[in-house]
């Protein structure tokens, strides 16, 4: 997935997972004549339109894609398609044209980044205590440990070669729970900046907790973007041209108790425990969202070895250290510190 130099962007950018949409009415902030944003999927979507007579249908088009998938997508709900799946114990289900693509877009995403970020750690994560929404679940994690995830115990299952899509049938082996946290957030960015776009013909950025899509003409300078992943955490701030994307995973930011240890929600799907936190963020930028979550998630996966690896393809990525160094690929833009 290699790219020309972007100037990325995020703010906080965390994979998160899709669940039930917030309960209505939704608390909708209106930021200026050209930006919205709202609570989805335990964190904060914004949408940015350069012509501010778009922005509340494309709000309204936002509003229901993101409906859409997480009636599709999300694990933590009894009525989605994907939990039909699991109840289905192994038997070929029919799904809906959306949650097909979802899945293709996960597959592909598993086969790209040799099985790094893998559709089928829901188990995991359900062992480890993920068996809800994120808001949901003890997050007084101030002072457990983190380190020795290698330690915890949790069984494997499968991986993503064991779950057969062909058209629109399904088949999920028994007791394998699939969870699409680490694509559908960055598909659905994608999705809804296109669409809003192509519908309305305005420029857009749409930003689901920091997994940041664009479309369209973009503002006068490109869209100026403060990345930044936790409050202390080093920033800095980069221009993204119009058509870009960007994406941050991190190790710190969705942590959950689960007995004496704090857990996170990046797996590493050969232990199926935590990956250790050798960065707390990844940041890449491309020009799919979802391909620079994919890269973005799988350096976190890959540890000392990312690095390189980014290098290698030519990714604009920035990672920072547990130390809250800042190390960056060649490819990444001059830094402006903050």
């Amino acid at each position: 997935m290699s790219a020309p130099p972007l100037a990325p962007l995020p703010a906080a950018a965390i994979p998160s997972r899709p669940d039930s949409p917030p309960p209505h009415p939704v608390p909708v902030e209106r930021i200026g004549d050209d930006t919205r944003q709202w609570p989805v999927w335990s964190t904060t979507a914004r949408l940015v339109t350069t012509d501010p007579a778009a922005l509340d249908e494309a709000y309204s088009l936002g509003v229901a894609e993101l409906a859409a998938v997480g009636s599709a997508a999300s694990r933590f709900r009894e009525d989605s398609e994907i939990s039909a799946v699991h109840r289905a114990a192994g038997r070929p289900v029919e799904i809906s044209p959306l949650l097909a693509e979802l899945l293709r877009a996960a597959l592909h995403v598993a086969r790209e980044t040799g099985g790094d970020v893998d559709p089928t750690v829901g188990s995991a994560l359900t062992r480890l205590g993920y068996d809800r929404d994120l808001d949901d679940l003890d997050r007084a994690v101030a002072g457990l440990p983190t380190a020795g995830f290698s330690q915890v115990s949790v069984s494997t299952a499968a991986s993503w070669r064991h779950l057969q899509l062909s058209g629109r049938m399904l088949t999920v082996p028994t007791g394998v729970i699939v969870d699409l946290g680490a694509t559908a957030k960055a598909w659905t960015a994608d999705r809804c900046a296109r669409l809003v776009a192509d519908r309305l013909g305005t420029g857009v950025l749409v930003s689901l907790g920091g997994d940041i899509a664009t479309a369209g003409p973009g503002p006068s300078g490109g869209w100026q973007i403060h990345v930044q992943d936790r409050p202390g955490d080093p920033a800095t701030s980069v221009t993204l041209p119009p058509g870009a994307a960007i994406a941050t995973s991190s190790t710190v930011s969705r942590q959950w108790r689960h007995g004496d240890r704090a857990m996170h929600h990046i797996i590493n799907p050969r232990t199926c425990a935590p990956v250790e936190p050798v960065w707390r963020s990844a940041t890449v930028a491309a020009y799919r969202c979802v391909d620079a979550n994919a890269q973005s998630t799988a350096a976190l996966v890959r540890g000392r070895d990312a690095l390189a690896g980014l290098d290698r393809i030519g990714a604009p990525a920035r990672l920072v250290a547990a130390d809250r160094t800042v190390h960056t690929t060649r490819a990444w833009p001059e830094e402006v510190h903050r």
